[in-house]
Order: C-alpha cells, then sequence, then structure tokens
C-alpha cells in the first residue's frame, strides 16, 4: 500500500458476474468450437458482454441477428441464452440446420409456464421491457395477442385484459426484484384471482446480486457495475445501488469507461458484475483503482451459488 496514494476501502460484492446460465451459453459455443472447428454461428450476442462475444469471435464464432445471414451450411448454429422465439428453431429446422440451444434453463422454464397457462384458457400478462432479447422470445412461444407486456406501475394500473377472470402473470428472469414485487401487488389487487408462477421466475442469480448490492450501497460514497449497457441484469444492479443509499452509481463495461470526475473525494467503493461480466473485467477496474488510490478490498458475501445447468446431449462428451 502506498502510503502517498489517498486510501479507498472497496468492497466486493459475492456473488457477482458469471451465473450459470451464462456459464452455460459461453461453453457451449466454446465447445462446439472444439468439437466443429470454426465457424460455429451464434444468433444474436451469446450473451449481453461485448468482451465475452469479441473473445468468441476471435476463436472462430460468427454472430449475426438473423439465421437469413447464415448461408447453407452444416456447422453449428447456436441460439443465445436469452431464448428465442418458437419461428427461429422452426426456421431453422426447415433449412435443415444443426442448432445448439443455448437459452437459459431458467428462461426455458417461464416459456413452459406460459404454454400451459395458454392451454389452460389463461390470459397471460408478462412483466418485462419491450424489445428485450428475453421478452422478445417469450411472448413468441404463443400467438400473436396471448401475451400482454407491463413494464411499469402504471402499465400495471392501466391495462385492460379481456379475460380479467382468467390471468396469468410471468416475469423476465433479469428484473428489479423490488420493481416487479410492486408491479404484480397492483396485478393481484386488481385481479385477486391472477394465478402467479409455483416458483419465483426472477432468477437466483439476479436476485442474490442485487441483494449483494443492497447490503453494501448504504456503506459507500459510490458503486462501479461491471456490465453492458444493453445487460438488463446490469442496468438493475446500478438502479439497486442508487435506490438503496449510494450516491453515485456507474455502469462501465472496461476500467477505460470510469468517469474518475464522479468519483473524485471518495472513500469507500462498492464493485459488483452483472451476470454477463467476466471476473477479468471486475479485476481491471480494481487495479485501475489500485493505480490512483491505496486500496483495501473487503468480500462482502450475501449467498453461495452452486447451481449448474447440463449442457446439450451433442456436447457432453466433448466437455
Amino acid at each position: 500500500m502506498n502510503p502517498a496514494l489517498p486510501s479507498l476501502d472497496i468492497l466486493l460484492c459475492a456473488p457477482r458476474g458469471f451465473c450459470a446460465g451464462v456459464d452455460r451459453a459461453i461453453q457451449i459455443v466454446e465447445l462446439a468450437l472444439k468439437r466443429y472447428g470454426p465457424p460455429v454461428y451464434v444468433r444474436h450476442e451469446i450473451v449481453h458482454n461485448r468482451y465475452v462475444v469479441e473473445s468468441l469471435k476471435a476463436k472462430g464464432a460468427v454472430f449475426v441477428e438473423e439465421l437469413d445471414e447464415i448461408p447453407d451450411t452444416g456447422q453449428p448454429v447456436v441460439f443465445s441464452a436469452h431464448g428465442v422465439p418458437k419461428t427461429v428453431p422452426e426456421a431453422a429446422r426447415t433449412r435443415q440446420l444443426f442448432q445448439l440451444d443455448a437459452t437459459c434453463p431458467l428462461v426455458t422454464k417461464v416459456h413452459r409456464e406460459a404454454e400451459i397457462h395458454f392451454r389452460r384458457g389463461r390470459e397471460i400478462i408478462l412483466v418485462g421491457h419491450a424489445g428485450h432479447p428475453e421478452v422478445v422470445g417469450t411472448m413468441g412461444q404463443l400467438p400473436p395477442g396471448a401475451v400482454l407486456l407491463v413494464e411499469t406501475e402504471a402499465d400495471a394500473r392501466a391495462i385492460a385484459p379481456r379475460s380479467p377472470d382468467s390471468l396469468a402473470w410471468i416475469t423476465q428472469t433479469t428484473l428489479s426484484v423490488d420493481d416487479t414485487s410492486a408491479i404484480v401487488a397492483i396485478l393481484r389487487e386488481r385481479f385477486p384471482q391472477i394465478v402467479g408462477p409455483h416458483k419465483e421466475d426472477i432468477c437466483y442469480a439476479t436476485t442474490n446480486r442485487q441483494e449483494a448490492v443492497k447490503r453494501v450501497a448504504g456503506r459507500c460514497d459510490a458503486m462501479i457495475v461491471v456490465g453492458a449497457p444493453n445487460s438488463s441484469n446490469s442496468q438493475r444492479l446500478r438502479e439497486v445501488a442508487e435506490r438503496s443509499g449510494c450516491p453515485v452509481s456507474l455502469l462501465v463495461q472496461r476500467a477505460a469507461e470510469i468517469d474518475w470526475p464522479r468519483l473524485a473525494g471518495i472513500r469507500t467503493l462498492g464493485v459488483t458484475a452483472g451476470a454477463s461480466a467476466p471476473e477479468v473485467l471486475v479485476d481491471e477496474v480494481i487495479e485501475a483503482f489500485a493505480a490512483r488510490f491505496a486500496v483495501r478490498v473487503e468480500v462482502v458475501t450475501n449467498a453461495e451459488e452452486s447451481v449448474a445447468f447440463n449442457l446439450p446431449r451433442e456436447l457432453r462428451a466433448a466437455s
């Protein structure tokens, strides 16, 4: 520790960074490259993190937004962790593309819930963010109009379902736990018969990372969330830090994006990472602070995670 530098306590949130669904999705691309060789095509960013995407590109992954960008090929085509509408695997089958589904199993659980509610004649309300790939994928499991999207408390108060006595609600897996609770409370008050999930849709990793931030936010002068701007769970971490009493909360993809003037005079810094941000980027951020401060790091653990998901059958022998 350099006594000439100002001191800084870093409260490092745990858990942080990769969740089991993200880890599985990245493994699927890496193992497909190992087993089948490049190119391996990936529809949409496999996870919302530029560093991860660029690393996989360097190994031979080719990222596309739609299947029509992929030539006729026997090489693997991977669907991202966020899930896809049913039309996508159907189109892949029509073209006889070799598809590998990297959809997070917790997102698949929401898809299955939606299908069950639909079969039982219920109109479905999805709490989520319009345009997010996970929401597009979930709504795309059912015919147009079967799912109503609610983004805010105001939406929940205004929504006018066709079948108010036969409703179900599901959620995007990466939402703010507190925001979602408030929206669901309004839906339950307006529609007492509404049916919810048997088990919470917001995933364990999202919940754990938000709770870890809540534990440290009130002790911090600032919070750094390592993650991508298009990552829902990373944006929610930044918002949770602000709401939990942290004066400055910044979302950065890399250390180079740190807004140093906004951090002038800080004595205690919280650091966490979204579920698609690799630990190497957290290390990079801490090293950037260590170059400017005499840093002392304290790990603040909220929960232990031991979740792991199976790989697709085609890749298990390659792992």
